[in-house]
């Protein structure tokens, strides 16, 4: 079983794209140069990521998501939904009750990216 998680978000600009993250969740970005592709690291405290220049088109809308979705834990889930929400981002799925686990949500990002967002609440639902 695998335990190592090393996620990856794409941006047509990277410079907005890390603007959002780093409001919402104070995520810190370094540029790692002599890659093929325009990259930054992500140091999230945690599993850590990068953060790359999108290398093909994205789906045209209201097709769903082609890749993996990463939701992240937050203190408060409506404190966070507003502060995306004042940054642009869209609410592609508001919140809702996992039962006896978590208020979840999911977001589109500056990027068009789909990404959730979850408070732990044993008396969620």
């Amino acid at each position: 079983m695998s335990t190592n998680i090393y996620f990856e978000i794409q941006a047509d600009d990277l410079d907005r794209a890390e603007n959002f993250y780093k409001t919402i969740f104070n995520w810190k970005f370094k540029p790692i140069p002599g890659l093929p592709v325009e990259y930054r690291s992500i140091d999230n405290g945690g599993t850590g990521g990068g953060l790359l220049k999108r290398p093909a088109k994205t789906p045209p809308e209201e097709c769903g998501t082609n890749a993996f979705t990463c939701s992240f834990e937050v203190k408060d889930f409506d404190e966070t939904s507003n502060t995306i929400e004042k940054l642009n981002g869209i609410v592609a799925l508001p919140k809702f009750a996992v039962p006896g686990k978590c208020w979840q949500g999911y977001f589109l990002d500056t990027e068009r990216n789909v990404f959730g967002i979850f408070q732990v609440d044993e008396k969620a639902g």
